[in-house]
């Protein structure tokens, strides 16, 4: 009986030190929140913390619409499209271009294939920032700075390095005589993938679709630089948030935009967060 009143309480302490970790991860989110439904006059004759009076949904209209961000007064809205147009085929084209990657260098074993594995797995590790210049010269060569396109090529260019990774370990578990007995009936290259790899590619497929569409969506850096006006993703284009000088701080309404700048990851980590664990276990044995 001892026993099982010393389980309990060891249970109860673990999850109360849980629940203080989570509400101290969550805080800023709660806060941004909370002043995203609060009028301005509320925030700034109060404090930033705090509950809201009444709820001012309409900081959250007039964020999406009507704002004026970075020198144009259309909210966040245009900013949202450019971060889909540049997010979604960024992370389908890196996704399958990895998958096929993968299958080749895990189940199609040639001379030098490790080396070729090494120097695509060698783009996770090289700094963002080394490759700038590099960047900037491809994307005026091709006629692509400063549009949404150029923007979206570079990230299904550097997705390919983390796609390849995941796709390639997982196949290592596919054993050798599937391929072999597929090969045998007269099926080729693309058959064998198309036909008997990707049918069970779905864990490993999710895992690598929410690391590409996280990982894309919340980049900063390339969206500052190579981007600018009205063609930057909401990452960047939320800077101007913070250097507004000939209009009000309107901290309701500014909240709200990012809230909503944030609400797809989100939305991608809740719904798919449980698939994503289960996806990078799946290989893990053989």
């Amino acid at each position: 009986m001892n026993r099982d009143i010393v389980y309990r309480w060891q249970r109860i302490g673990i999850y109360a030190v849980l629940i203080l970790f989570s509400l101290v991860y969550l805080l800023p989110f709660i806060v941004v929140l909370m002043n995203s439904v609060r009028d301005v006059t509320e925030i700034v004759g109060s404090s930033a913390i705090g509950f809201p009076k009444e709820l001012r949904f309409s900081n959250w209209s007039s964020a999406w619409r009507s704002y004026c961000l970075n020198g144009h007064c259309g909210g966040i809205a245009p900013f949202m499209w450019n971060s889909l147009a540049i997010t979604i085929p960024a992370t389908i084209f890196s996704t399958m271009l990895g998958a096929l990657n993968g299958y080749s260098l895990a189940l199609w074993r040639f001379r030098g294939d490790n080396i070729v594995f090494g120097f695509i797995v060698m783009g996770i590790f090289l700094p963002e920032q080394m490759r700038l210049i590099p960047w900037a010269n491809v994307l005026a060569a091709l006629g692509l700075s400063n549009t949404v396109f150029g923007l979206a090529m570079i990230h299904t260019i550097q997705g390919i390095s983390f796609a390849t990774l995941f796709c390639r370990n997982y196949y290592l578990a596919v054993p050798p005589e599937l391929l072999k007995a597929a090969n045998m009936d007269g099926a080729g290259f693309f058959r064998i993938f198309w036909s008997i790899i990707l049918p069970i590619s779905p864990p490993i497929l999710i895992v690598t679709v929410i690391w590409q569409f996280t990982g894309i969506w919340n980049e900063f850096l390339y969206g500052v630089v190579f981007t600018s006006g009205n063609r930057q993703p909401v990452t960047a284009a939320l800077v101007a948030l913070t250097s507004q000088i000939a209009q009000a701080p309107e901290f309701g309404i500014q909240s709200a935009a990012v809230i909503i700048a944030a609400l797809p990851p989100l939305l991608i980590y809740i719904f798919g967060g449980r698939f994503f664990v289960r996806g990078l276990t799946a290989g893990a044995v053989k």
